[in-house]
């Protein structure tokens, strides 16, 4: 039996949804208390091994309370598709359900969640020479301004993902150098698989509280050791700034500053605002996501609630 069929003859599954800096993660632990949840990752930077720090992976006494699968396995060269994520999730899932775990989805790569839920658009594979051609463009001029020129070209898609996603900005490009067509326009003409039944709470916070909360964040970040933590994984790759596990929000500021290029406090203040931005495009995403039950960080006993029934239900 195919495992997209065995999951879809168990019961539904919960996902903890929302921008950065919102606590998704405390309420999975919050649920923990009551249900014998399994955390699962749905977040492409948190994949990364080394990099626990500036990808905000969960801590070692967060690790205790629950079971977390799917964080820090991934080599820093190493790049994460959404494709590979759903077949990691889904066998992860289907481990959890087996043992009798409940497996809760946090994170906040919405596309990730999209294409777990309703599968994947069959865009054909792009040939060597135009992925080469396109890598060395990026690599020549950099992700902000080959972002820039899919703006032109894929405006809607451009508006979802950061200036410096070197992996989806050199997809979508490649995409549309192969086949002619934008990656909009493949997702557009999707038509959606059976889909996995999903729970989806999300948590939303007051646009003023939440700056605050990605404010307080980065400084706990820098106490805990994260510009040293991006020093080793850089120099440990021979100054290779191009990895995909440094184009992680943080990284790239830090290494401008190690380089000599940004004072401290321009570091930091960069390193704000392409977060607070990440944050809102986040929200954008999520607010088009059908479904969801917005919840504030305070209402985990609704939260445990809708759960509860949809355990029941499902």
């Amino acid at each position: 039996m195919a495992l997209s069929s065995k999951l879809s003859s168990l019961p539904g599954i919960a996902c903890i949804l929302g921008p950065t800096g919102s606590g998704k993660n405390d309420l999975a632990l919050r649920l923990s208390e009551n249900f014998p949840v399994h955390v699962v990752n749905f977040d492409s930077r948190q994949v990364y091994r080394h990099l626990a720090i500036i990808t905000a992976q969960p801590a070692k006494n967060d690790l205790h309370k629950c079971p977390h699968h799917l964080y820090g396995f991934l080599e820093p060269y190493e790049s994460m598709t959404a494709g590979r994520f759903v077949e990691l999730a889904r066998e992860c899932i289907f481990q959890v359900k087996k043992t009798g775990g409940l497996p809760v989805l946090v994170g906040g790569t919405g596309l990730y969640l999209r294409a777990l839920a309703r599968g994947l658009a069959p865009i054909p594979e792009v040939p060597g020479d135009v992925r080469r051609e396109v890598q060395a463009l990026c690599g020549t001029l950099g992700p902000e301004k080959l972002h820039r020129r899919l703006q032109e070209i894929d405006p809607c898609y451009a508006s979802r993902i950061s200036i410096r996603d070197r992996q989806r900005i050199t997809r979508a490009l490649e995409v549309y150098q192969a086949t002619g067509r934008t990656m909009s326009s493949w997702h557009e003409n999707h038509a959606p698989e059976k889909g996995i039944e999903l729970l989806k709470l999300g948590l939303e916070l007051e646009w003023e509280q939440l700056v605050q909360n990605i404010w307080g964040r980065i400084e706990l970040m820098v106490s805990m050791g994260a510009v040293e933590e991006v020093r080793r994984v850089w120099t440990m790759h021979s100054f290779d700034k191009n990895l995909p596990g440094l184009t992680c929000i943080g990284c790239r500021e830090i290494i401008e500053y190690l380089e000599g290029r940004l004072e401290w406090e321009e570091c930091l203040q960069k390193w704000f605002k392409s977060t607070r931005d990440y944050a809102r495009r986040q929200l954008t995403w999520f607010r088009k996501e059908p479904g969801v039950h917005w919840l504030k960080p305070h209402q985990a006993p609704l939260a445990a609630e809708l759960l509860r029934g949809f355990i029941r239900c499902a």
